[in-house]
């Protein structure tokens, strides 16, 4: 078992990545101080994890509510089932949220917790790749709204995130390479020596073996604890994550979250950006068609969604977070490894870099 911790003071928490990690409730057991547990899941991971963790949590006061499966139910219409059930169990402001899902499970449980009662404790388990690399750490929390991607939310971090590399056996694959996106995506904002480990195992990563995974995963989680360390709310460094996020982001609420998985939409809108960062002289073509090449071997798409102008796009990358007092702020590459915040690209480049991705030439 490997065991990072996020540096954040007296909310410090630790991830702890191992296999059959499920099998240890005295992992967790120490970071629930009141008597009840409501383990908030999906109707997907339910029947295969569900009873294995309700195990951790034995002689504790420990409710479930299923939600329905798909980012097109991460919505406050959905989050009000989980308020549901904490007041209709009475749950009082001593009670600990587990979120045993992928990235929706977790976002939207992890905002019930800072929203009920003003903020109770939560405990992160993330049962996809996605969620292990990146959403169940850095306490980023919220809803879909139609307009607009995580654009209800709150910053709350978790007690403990428990990755059990082992659930990994049970998703799908189309979920698990959706998942490789984000993991590429560390080595590319600040990390070169593992974006090379990446290109050279590859193949033992689609294996799903475990002492790669194993590997992945920490540096992932290693790389995230140490930026959102350094800047919880996103004030600046911790906006380098985002790279390739707001194209990606465009995509998924264009299609309403029933289109793409949200690893695809990073892979295009990776791919989007590393194109832009090389129009406009940041990004040597030759690390350009690396970008593109990883994400294909993965894979994962690379072009543009061909019914999806250009000015489409734009609308819905306006309504992005990352857009400040009308100014679109964008994740761009000087090299893999050196992401920057830059305001340097014109609207042309954008449009210009965006129709460039219609095709894999």
């Amino acid at each position: 078992m490997q065991t990072l911790t996020v540096e954040l003071g007296d909310r410090s928490y630790p991830i702890y990545i191992g296999s059959a990690l499920l099998e240890q409730p005295s992992l967790i057991k120490k970071y629930i101080h009141g008597s009840q547990v409501l383990i908030v899941t999906n109707e997907t991971i339910a029947p295969l994890y569900l009873e294995k963790t309700q195990l951790l949590f034995a002689g504790y006061h420990c409710h479930v509510v299923i939600l329905k499966d798909g980012e097109c139910y991460k919505s406050l219409e959905t989050l009000n089932l989980v308020f549901d059930k904490l007041l209709q169990e009475k749950h009082s402001r001593a009670t600990t949220l587990v979120a045993l899902g992928g990235g929706v499970i977790g976002d939207m449980t992890g905002f019930a917790a800072a929203c009920y009662q003003r903020g109770v404790a939560f405990i992160q388990i993330p049962t996809t790749l996605l969620a292990q690399v990146d959403s169940s750490v850095g306490g980023k929390t919220g809803v879909n709204h139609a307009l607009g991607k995580n654009m209800i939310g709150a910053f709350h971090q978790p007690s403990c995130v428990l990755i059990d590399v082992d659930t990994l056996k049970t998703l799908p694959d189309r979920e698990y390479r959706s998942g490789l996106a984000e993991v590429i995506k560390y080595g590319l904002i600040n990390d070169r020596v593992f974006f090379d480990w990446l290109s050279a195992n590859v193949e033992k990563l689609l294996g799903r073996d475990t002492n790669a995974l194993i590997y992945a995963i920490t540096s992932s989680c290693s790389n995230k604890a140490k930026i959102v360390a350094e800047d919880e709310t996103e004030a600046g460094v911790r906006a380098l994550l985002n790279f390739g996020h707001t194209f990606g982001h465009a995509i998924e609420s264009w299609q309403r979250y029933k289109g793409f998985l949200h690893g695809e939409a990073i892979a295009v809108g990776s791919v989007i950006a590393s194109e832009l960062s090389c129009n406009i002289g940041f990004l040597s073509s030759d690390d350009n068609k690396k970008i593109r090449n990883i994400f294909l071997r993965v894979g994962l798409p690379v072009i543009t969604p061909a019914d999806m102008d250009s000015s489409t796009f734009l609308d819905f990358m306006q309504r992005d977070k990352k857009v400040i007092d009308g100014r679109l702020r964008l994740i761009l590459l000087k090299s893999i490894g050196n992401a920057v915040i830059s305001e340097d690209a014109s609207l042309d480049q954008i449009i210009a870099a965006i129709d460039g991705c219609r095709s894999t030439c």
